[in-house]
């Protein structure tokens, strides 16, 4: 403990008085990136994570036998696909652009209108999406599954209090232990825990303007957004400025709350510069463009060309280093 502190007290010793500040000031808004994101309904176990992580590649539980969780949240472009809308079996167009998977099982809900509870929910739902794996049934899932010999002792091992845990219940279980890994730290972490240095000047006055701007309001949190609901284009029409060429209603389409309409899920900014376009629907595909747009429609405020490129900056110092285990694709079990 006196070590820690002594470490804490050289830190700051090191630092200019506005640094500190900032550091305070950051921490009333953001805290760092847990480890993993735990679940009381989903225990993480060795087993079922690992064999989460094969499941996320498996395509042949889809109707083409092509589709996987990794074709629309492919790791290695950091969990989003870079397509405008997802394309799922049979190039079937999703209506809205895929987020990343990385870090979002810290989100409230998941997908952009909050349609699904969590990572295990999404998992099991997307089997029957017609525009994802478009499976006839979760039994044809089953089965699909039980025909592929080495998914047997792979299930048992991950869940071996049961007799017959080859379950889509447990595919999502799975599946969603491995989601619940994917935590991203960046060198903005390091800053949050007392190393200020760990962020130049330029990212340090864009968090500034970050925060005193607004930004933070909703975009917060170990995330920096993913924690609640929020109308894209408080004070004009968001599509006036993406361009969209459809207009989403966003929550309203689930709730018919007329308070609902246009409002989707604040996304998370975590390796928001890797995941490019912008959007729920990728109208936009820079990220100066889309911090412009978001500072108009949300905040009412028209922000330098300095402005955004300090921001800008910041943003990127969101970027997580994939790590080893993140990155690399296991071997799917042989069919027989």
């Amino acid at each position: 403990m006196k070590k820690i502190l002594f470490s804490t007290l050289v830190l700051f010793s090191l630092s200019t008085a506005s640094d500190v500040q900032l550091l305070n000031e950051a921490r009333n808004y953001f805290q760092p990136l847990p480890e993993v994101f735990p679940s009381d309904e989903n225990p993480l176990t060795e087993e079922k994570i690992k064999l989460g992580k094969i499941l996320f590649y498996e395509p042949r539980v889809s109707i083409d036998g092509a589709t996987s969780c990794s074709k629309c949240h492919p790791i290695e472009l950091y969990g989003a696909d870079g397509l405008r809308k997802a394309q799922g079996n049979n190039g079937k167009i999703n209506p809205r652009n895929a987020p990343t998977v990385l870090n979002a099982a810290g989100q409230i809900t998941q997908h952009w209108r909050g349609d699904r509870k969590d990572v295990e929910d999404q998992a099991k739902r997307a089997l029957l999406g017609k525009g994802s794996f478009g499976a006839p049934s979760y039994k044809w899932v089953e089965n699909k599954l039980k025909s592929i010999k080495g998914y047997k002792e792979l299930f048992k091992k991950a869940f071996p209090d049961e007799k017959d845990p080859i379950t889509v219940d447990n595919f999502a279980k799975a599946i969603g232990a491995w989601e619940r890994t994917l935590s991203t730290p960046s060198r903005f972490d390091k800053f949050l825990n007392g190393h200020v240095n760990a962020l130049t000047k330029k990212e340090k006055r864009g968090l500034k303007k970050f925060i005193e701007i607004g930004c933070a309001s909703c975009h917060n949190g170990s995330l920096l957004g993913g924690t609640m609901y929020q109308k894209f284009g408080i004070y004009e029409p968001y599509w006036k400025y993406t361009k969209s060429k459809k207009t989403d209603e966003g929550r309203y389409n689930i709730t018919k709350k007329e308070e609902d309409k246009y409002v989707f899920k604040v996304p998370p900014l975590r390796n928001v510069a890797m995941t490019a376009p912008y959007f729920h629907d990728g109208s936009v595909d820079s990220l100066k463009d889309a911090i412009w747009i978001m500072a108009k429609v949300e905040l009412n405020k028209d922000l330098s060309p300095q402005d955004i490129d300090d921001i800008y900056a910041f943003l990127k110092s969101l970027t997580g280093k994939l790590s080893k285990d993140i990155k690399t694709v296991p071997i799917l079990p042989p069919l027989n």
